[in-house]
């Protein structure tokens, strides 16, 4: 598990993450989202809605590993959509991304 992974953890564990496509959606909507990562292996249609949601509301969003990846990260099952809550671990993953 590289250090991606384990703040993946850490941020689900203090409940800053929500998974799932539709409820990724209807956060940003709301303004609660701060960082969407998708995996890399995302349905082109679940890709671009996301990736359309996240530049109309101004959300960064990422692309990192794959859906079992990103589920194992949390702890569950495959997961395709992760969005972070939190202006620190959104901040701190970025800078994980892209080292």
């Amino acid at each position: 598990m590289n250090k991606v992974e384990q703040m993946l953890g850490l941020a689900q564990r203090a409940r800053k993450i929500i998974t799932g496509e539709e409820f990724v959606i209807k956060a940003i909507r709301q303004g609660q989202v701060r960082l969407v990562i998708l995996a890399e292996d995302a349905s082109p249609n679940t890709r671009k809605k996301v990736m359309d949601k996240c530049s109309s509301y101004h959300v960064p969003c990422e692309t990192y590993g794959d859906r079992c990846t990103l589920g194992a990260a949390l702890g569950k099952e495959q997961r395709v959509v992760i969005g972070v809550t939190d202006v620190g671990f959104a901040a701190r993953l970025t800078q994980l991304i892209h080292q």
